[in-house]
């Protein structure tokens, strides 16, 4: 099922470490079984979000919607992890950038909570 636009909230204590960061991310989206486990493969699923139908991710919103990711404890993920901290804000913005380059909506919102 395609919703207009979704919320999902992270623990930024799970994103902590390459691992963390990709088994957390493969558990609530619902990547594919080959997913990567990368951020090359991180940014194909989550381009996909608003394309059913490409079997990327188990979680869809309809184009021209948002997903927005809410990042608990992001204090802590930026300290602890900051190498997956500046990955999840530089390719999120690539995300976006593949979507507005053709015209349409920016498909990732980012919002921190302490």
């Amino acid at each position: 099922m395609t919703a207009k636009s979704v919320v999902i909230e992270l623990d930024g204590k799970k994103l902590v470490g390459s691992d963390g960061f990709h088994d957390t991310f493969a558990n609530v989206m619902g990547f594919p079984d080959f997913y990567g486990r990368n951020m090359d493969a991180w940014i194909d699923c989550m381009t996909s979000v608003d394309e059913p139908n490409a079997g990327m991710t188990k979680i869809h919103v309809a184009r021209g919607n948002v997903l927005t990711i809410k990042i608990r404890n992001y204090k802590y993920f930026k300290k602890a992890g900051p190498k997956q901290w500046l990955d999840l804000l530089e390719c999120s913005a690539f995300v976006n950038y593949r979507c507005t380059e053709p015209g349409l909506n920016p498909l990732i919102a980012l919002a921190f909570y302490d």
